[in-house]
């Protein structure tokens, strides 16, 4: 069994969330737990993050979802085709610009997730340009 807990949560006042991240401009927070907030002291405006978070209203997943209607071209597609929320493991990710950072509290542009869905990792995103001097920082033995 593999238990995931969360980190924090989403806060935000919209009520029309978009289907991804790519085309949004809904602006959050991410409520960070006291617990873990010491791992924020890095993460600056003008970042892009990686959140990796739990589809916590999504259905729950049975085979028949192993093939699903596209959204926008009703075409059927495997589901790791595509970006539905009705997974075997609930589990989304998205990109999103940091605005700014106050404490365990990060205010975020590009929200695709509902207020309230439980954070479980946040990590930094890697530009292709920059993924060289990632590279040449971290080296891999």
């Amino acid at each position: 069994m593999i238990v995931f807990n969360p980190i924090g949560y989403v806060r935000h006042h919209s009520d029309d969330v978009p289907r991804h991240w790519t085309v949004s401009d809904i602006e959050g927070d991410l409520d960070i737990l006291p617990e873990y907030q010491g791992g924020l002291v890095d993460i600056s405006a003008g970042q892009r993050i990686v959140v990796l978070f739990h589809f916590d209203r999504s259905p729950s997943f049975e085979k028949a979802h192993l093939r699903q209607k596209k959204r926008h071209t009703n075409e059927i597609k495997g589901v790791f085709s595509i970006c539905s929320m009705i997974r075997p493991n609930p589990i989304g990710l998205s990109v999103v610009e940091v605005l700014a950072v106050q404490g365990g509290r990060m205010r975020v542009k590009g929200l695709d997730m509902f207020d309230g869905t439980p954070i479980l990792d946040i990590k930094p995103h890697i530009e292709a340009d920059r993924r060289a001097e990632n590279e040449s920082t971290h080296p891999v033995t």
